[in-house]
């Protein structure tokens, strides 16, 4: 079984039938619209959606800070002064 990331759920053709009405009675949650009882898509608010492209920036940021960090011994030794 699926899981359902979303506390609110909508068929598609109910989606199709009128999305303004969907987003309005979301009320900045998301909304997971189904086909066949299956996730198709989410909808979210565009903010909640940079929200979580910042998140995976940093996630991945955060992957690149520990891969270097295990590479030590190629470090280049800097004075913040010559910055």
């Amino acid at each position: 079984m699926e899981a359902i990331l979303a506390d609110m759920t909508v068929s598609m053709s109910e989606f199709k039938k009128n999305p303004a009405a969907v987003l309005r009675e979301a009320k900045n949650r998301p909304v997971a619209v189904l086909n066949h009882n299956r996730a198709a898509f989410y909808m979210v608010e565009p903010q909640l959606f940079e929200a979580l492209m910042e998140e995976l920036a940093d996630q991945d940021l955060h992957r690149k800070v520990l891969a270097r960090l295990g590479q030590k011994s190629r470090a280049v030794e800097v004075d913040f002064a010559d910055l």
